[in-house]
């Protein structure tokens, strides 16, 4: 056993400040994953948490912590999801007024979830068309009204409050051979991490990001936090520019693998999770069972834990993530073709070139041109990736005028 004070987290005075006001979130053994690898696979369901995340923990931790006068003037942090819910549950918990700054982007759903654990300890603020210009108007509003900010992720008494977390874990499993954690801004990771390095060293731990984000990834390779020029910020609760600095000391230590996984695999996962576990997650709290595909032949046999990390998932991003998974599967293509202005040339077509299972889902017609040929946006869903080589021969040997449109190019974007 490691000493505890190696990463100056308290990890015992953590628990026992939250121990009355999270929820002990169960650790569940799951049968369907543990049969497809092999393995026994465990899932810590923070997805369950009071605000369903575990963001609560690292919030209410740092909040109990501030000197009573410091608390009295009121506290700000800024958030456009499971941070803002966990910070707004914290101030009615200690019966403080808080403030929350939101992109003017920020669905109702989230801003009213907001408001609801708040029950009028908090005040909503909508500044900013991006996140990065509304977190510098809260900072700017900290020091104009002297309060406190309560960060998402880089404070040691935040990372301190999501080790608790692991503490969990490890009252109820022992001899954990993998440990998969989302990663954002670094937060749980260095929390969960810091404590099984400590409790637990011979678990090897994965740290998890989406492809479009890799922000630890980046900051490890470079040895230091660096600010990524774009992301994707699809995975919203897990999609940031810039690791914490003190979040990157202690996860350079304990991540012994830092690994990507594409957003479209992402969505799958999700989709799976509701329709095989009636799982609901976000897409953050489904990248660690995401990474599993990835690690088959490493965790055959072992003992597994993947951390879910939230279910604050907007029911109107269910299209996007159907539609992201399909593409990622290789189910849904989109073809700009040009047909020739003939009689019949629409039906031979969907009757020569389509296989028996193939779908149009959408069809569009983008000018019309009487002398020449018409160009169309045409959206084909396939029952197997296979059968998508089988289209493109068919439209070759039909000599079908195509193009097929990639999810990256500029005109996928200006059409679809």
């Amino acid at each position: 056993m490691h000493d505890t004070n190696v990463f100056q987290l308290d990890f015992s005075g953590a628990y026992a400040r939250l121990k009355d006001v999270v929820k002990k979130t169960p650790l569940t053994y799951n049968h369907n994953l543990s049969r497809k690898y092999g393995c026994d696979v465990y899932l810590k369901r923070e997805d369950l948490q009071i605000v369903r995340s575990y963001k609560l923990r690292g919030a209410y931790n740092m909040m109990s912590l501030l000197p009573s006068n410091q608390l009295a003037k009121g506290v700000v942090c800024a958030s456009a999801g499971n941070h803002a819910q966990g910070f707004a549950y914290s101030c009615k918990k200690l019966n403080v007024q808080g403030v929350v700054f939101m992109p003017i982007i920020t669905p109702n759903q989230k801003v009213s979830q907001t408001k609801m654990f708040g029950e009028g300890f908090v005040e909503v603020k909508l500044v900013g068309d991006t996140f990065d210009d509304c977190a510098v108007a809260a900072k700017k509003y900290t020091e104009e009204h002297g309060l406190t900010f309560i960060p998402p992720f880089d404070n040691v008494r935040i990372i301190e409050g999501q080790s608790t977390v692991g503490i969990e874990i490890l009252e109820e499993q022992q001899n954990i051979d993998f440990l998969f954690l989302p990663v954002g801004g670094g937060g749980l990771s260095a929390g969960v991490g810091a404590y099984f390095k400590t409790f637990a060293p011979q678990t090897k731990i994965i740290g998890v990001e989406p492809e479009g984000a890799p922000s630890m990834l980046t900051a490890i390779k470079a040895g230091e936090p660096v600010k990524l020029d774009n992301i994707d910020s699809f995975v919203d609760g897990a999609a940031v520019k810039r690791v914490g600095d003190a979040t990157f000391e202690i996860c350079k230590q304990v991540i012994d693998d830092m690994h990507l996984v594409p957003e479209g695999k992402i969505c799958s996962t999700i989709l799976k999770l509701y329709n095989e576990e009636a799982i609901v997650v976000e897409p953050a709290g489904a990248i660690s069972v995401a990474a599993l595909d990835d690690y088959a032949d490493q965790i055959k046999g072992k003992k597994i834990v993947c951390i879910v990390s939230g279910s604050n998932n907007d029911i109107e991003r269910m299209q996007e993530i159907k539609e992201r998974s399909l593409q990622y599967e290789g189910l849904k293509h989109y073809f700009l073709i040009r047909f020739a202005q003939r009689p019949g040339a629409l039906k031979e077509f969907v009757n020569q070139v389509l296989g028996p299972t193939d779908n149009i889902t959408r069809f569009e017609y983008m000018q019309k041109n009487k002398k020449d040929s018409a160009p169309a946006l045409v959206v084909v869903e396939l029952q197997s990736p296979e059968n998508y080589q089988v289209l493109i021969d068919n439209m070759k040997s039909y000599n079908i005028n195509y193009t097929a449109l990639n999810k990256n190019d500029n005109v996928f974007a200006y059409l679809v």
